[in-house]
C-alpha cells in the first residue's frame, strides 16, 4: 500500500516537469511526510470551460490542482469515509462502487519525490524510502472525486483523491507486497485522457526498467510519526547489525 510519501517540489517545478498549468492557488508547502487526509497536489486533464461555463470538447487542458488525500465517493453520506479510501487496488478498482466511476472518468497523477514503506522484522518495523535515482518526480496513478455535502448546500465542493496500488516487483517486494502504481512519461497522456474510459493496459505493475531506476533507502523511524517533517527524514539510516534502532514512535496511518 501507499500510506505515506514525500512531496517537496513547488508548483512551478511540477508544472514544468508534467507540462501542466498551475491552477493550485493555495498549494501545500514542501512536505516530507505526507499523510492521509492532508491536502496534496494532483495533475488532471480536463476539457476547459468558457466564461459562460460551457465545456469546450475540442481541446483539453492539463493542470495542477489541490485535493485532499482520501477519496470520498460522490454518493457518500458524509466525508469521513475518505480516511478509509487512501488507496485503491488496481486489480479491483473497476468493480468497486467507491472507485469505478473515478477510474472511468476521473483519473489523476499524484506527483511525489518518493514514498515510504515498512518492512517488519520480528517486532521491529524498519522504514524504507523509495525515490528515483535521478531526482525526477514519481507519477503515482490516482483517482479523484468531487463530493457535495447535501446537508449544507452552501459548503464548498470537496475534491479528494486516492492512490492506486499494485503488486510490488523486484527488490520492492522484499519490503512490502504492495506498491503505488507508477506511470512512466509515455503513459501520462493516456492515463489522464478524459475521453478514454478504457485504461486496463495501464493497470499492470510498472516495468522492471522503471523499478530499476529507483533507489531503495533505509531511513530512521522518526518518519513513523506525522509530527516529524523535514529533510532529515529522507537521509539514509543504516541500522547497526543485530541492534535494532529504538522505535521512538508508533507507526501512524500506514
Amino acid at each position: 500500500m501507499c500510506g505515506r510519501y514525500a512531496a517537496t517540489k513547488d508548483p512551478a517545478t511540477l508544472a514544468a516537469e508534467f507540462d501542466a498549468v498551475d491552477l493550485t492557488e493555495d498549494a501545500p508547502r514542501a512536505d516530507y511526510n505526507v499523510a492521509p487526509t492532508k491536502s496534496v497536489v494532483a495533475i488532471v486533464q480536463r476539457h476547459p470551460r468558457d466564461a459562460e461555463g460551457d465545456v469546450d470538447e475540442s481541446t483539453t487542458e492539463r493542470s495542477l490542482r489541490v485535493m485532499k488525500w482520501g477519496l470520498v465517493p460522490a454518493w457518500a453520506k458524509d466525508a469521513s469515509i475518505g480516511s478509509r479510501m487512501i488507496n485503491a487496488r488496481s486489480e479491483s478498482a473497476a468493480e468497486k462502487p467507491a472507485f469505478k466511476t473515478s477510474l472511468a472518468r476521473r483519473r489523476c497523477i499524484l506527483p511525489a519525490d518518493g514514498w515510504y514503506e515498512w518492512r517488519r522484522d520480528g517486532k521491529v518495523k524498519q522504514p524504507f524510502y523509495t525515490t528515483p535515482q535521478d531526482g525526477s518526480s514519481l507519477a503515482m496513478a490516482g483517482l479523484w472525486s468531487a463530493w457535495h455535502d447535501k446537508a449544507d448546500s452552501a459548503a464548498p465542493v470537496l475534491i479528494t483523491c486516492s492512490v492506486l496500488t499494485t503488486d510490488a516487483i523486484g527488490p520492492l517486494s522484499e519490503i512490502h507486497h504492495r506498491m503505488p502504481l507508477l506511470l512512466g512519461p509515455d503513459a501520462w497522456s493516456r492515463w489522464l485522457d478524459p475521453d478514454s474510459q478504457d485504461v486496463a493496459e495501464l493497470l499492470a505493475p510498472p516495468s522492471a526498467e522503471l523499478v530499476a531506476a529507483l533507489e531503495l533507502r533505509p531511513v530512521t523511524t522518526a518518519v513513523n510519526s506525522v509530527r516529524n517533517n523535514g529533510p532529515e527524514l529522507l537521509a539514509r539510516y543504516e541500522p547497526v547489525p543485530d541492534v535494532a534502532e529504538p522505535d521512538l514512535f508508533s507507526v501512524e496511518a500506514t
